[in-house]
Order: structure tokens, then sequence, then C-alpha cells
């Protein structure tokens, strides 16, 4: 798990276990860290649940791509 501790560390394993058989650790990872970094970059603030929801979208679409690719 990162070593960033709070919510996006909740968030992240919540993720982890929801995509887990899906997505490695490393990639649920990225997707948290470029949500939060998003959020901030958009709307100047990473809350839990909108950082939740942008990762969640992205691990959805990598999957999605994945199986288009198979």
């Amino acid at each position: 798990m990162s070593e960033r501790p709070g919510p996006d560390a909740e968030v992240e394993a919540a993720l982890r276990r929801e995509f887990a058989g899906v997505h490695p650790p490393s990639t649920v990872t990225r997707c948290v860290e470029a949500a939060h970094y998003s959020a901030l970059e958009v709307i100047g603030c990473a809350q839990r649940g909108l950082v939740e929801g942008i990762a969640r979208r992205h691990l959805e679409v990598l999957a999605f791509g994945a199986d288009d690719r198979d």
C-alpha cells in the first residue's frame, strides 16, 4: 500500500479489495494517486469521495480496455 496515511490510504485499500483479480495493487495505487492530483488540480481539494469516484472510474475503464483486447 502507499505510504500516504489517511483517507487516500483507506480508498486505496477499499479499491484494492474491489479490484483484486482485475488489477495488480500497483495499478490501484497509481489510479488513486492520479485521482488525488487530478482533484487538487481541477477543484483545489481532494475529498475522499471524489478521489474514490475518479479512481474507481479509471480502474473500470482500464478493465474494460483489457477485456476488449482479449
